[in-house]
């Protein structure tokens, strides 16, 4: 295996470039199923690789229930630096699963919640909530998917801005967008490193939605008004990984851009960026870095499984 067992824990940062130029120059659905992809495909590969790594740590360990042959020489050889690497990939990996478990059961609790705060409504599309706190956000799942949607925030918005406010939450549940939050939150808790990724994927879901809710009620400024409103006075999504209009608290970074983006001319919808561009050079970078990661990773998994095979005792 030598140093291309380390590669797919490094490789992540060839795509911090096309994170960031993606939100800017690429069409938000494109640039959503791009990040995420990238994200999945490098966080499992790092995982594959600390989990090969974990193998050759836990045959040093005394009384490890691996078999004898596992930790010859010649399994350890395998890995440069075994001693440290090896044992230094045993609480990464346990460190991995934890997290992404932990990611999973809080999603999953939320949205066990909030079907259950909704279970005494009416089983309309939109769910309706008397409460005085400002808030939208879609949720997936259960009998139907609903927009929740309080009081509160309908009686801060004008009827135009309340009919993109639907169309934008809509558009989350039409495209699936809580899948591609979730994913993205899941690889950056798997490698560090595609953090980037999971803000911008966070982003360009959002933007998507937008460019979904104008399309639909015509009006590029009336969704750029919701969202303005939306975002001084909403408390945002009960988790991440359920989408909504706008982020809590003061208008924060995002919501300028999404706003500045509504009020200019529509973005151009395109498949892959011309390779002559910033972009387009960032994409094909991080595309080379995902695949030099798989294959790295696929190297590595059977270089070690013939290893394994080769000192395993028949």
């Amino acid at each position: 295996m030598g140093v291309f067992v380390f590669l797919p824990l490094v490789l992540p940062l060839t795509a911090w470039p096309i994170a960031r130029l993606a939100e800017q120059r690429l069409y938000p659905r494109t640039a959503t199923r791009l990040l995420t992809g990238l994200a999945v495909v490098m966080a499992v590969c790092s995982t594959v690789c600390l989990g090969l790594l974990m193998v050759v740590g836990t045959a040093q360990l005394p009384g490890n229930p691996l078999p004898d042959g596992w930790s010859d020489p010649e399994v350890r050889e395998a890995v440069p630096y075994d001693e440290i690497a090896g044992k230094l990939a045993i609480p990464a990996l346990l460190a991995v699963l934890l997290v992404c478990g932990r990611t999973l059961w809080r999603h999953g609790r939320v949205r066990r919640r909030a079907h259950l705060a909704l279970a005494d409504l009416p089983g309309t599309e939109v769910a309706v909530l008397p409460d005085e706190v400002p808030y939208a956000y879609a949720l997936p799942g259960g009998r139907r998917d609903r927009v929740v949607v309080t009081t509160a925030l309908l009686a801060c918005l004008e009827p135009a801005e309340r009919r993109a406010l639907f169309a934008h939450e809509r558009a989350h549940l039409a495209a699936r967008h809580h899948r591609f939050l979730l994913a993205a939150r899941l690889a950056a808790r798997a490698n560090p490193f595609l953090r980037p990724l999971c803000t911008a994927v966070s982003y360009t879901a959002e933007r998507w939605a937008d460019e979904e809710a104008a399309r639909t009620v015509g009006s590029r400024r009336a969704v750029a008004r919701a969202i303005g409103k939306a975002a001084l006075v909403s408390r945002g999504t009960p988790v991440s990984t359920l989408a909504g209009l706008a982020a809590p608290g003061p208008v924060p970074g995002p919501i300028p851009r999404r706003v500045a983006a509504l009020l200019g001319p529509a973005p151009v919808a395109r498949t892959w960026p011309s390779v002559f561009t910033s972009v387009g050079l960032a994409a094909w970078g991080a595309a080379a870095g995902t695949a030099v990661s798989a294959l790295s990773s696929a190297n590595s998994a059977v270089t070690m499984v013939l290893i394994l095979y080769a000192a395993t005792p028949l």
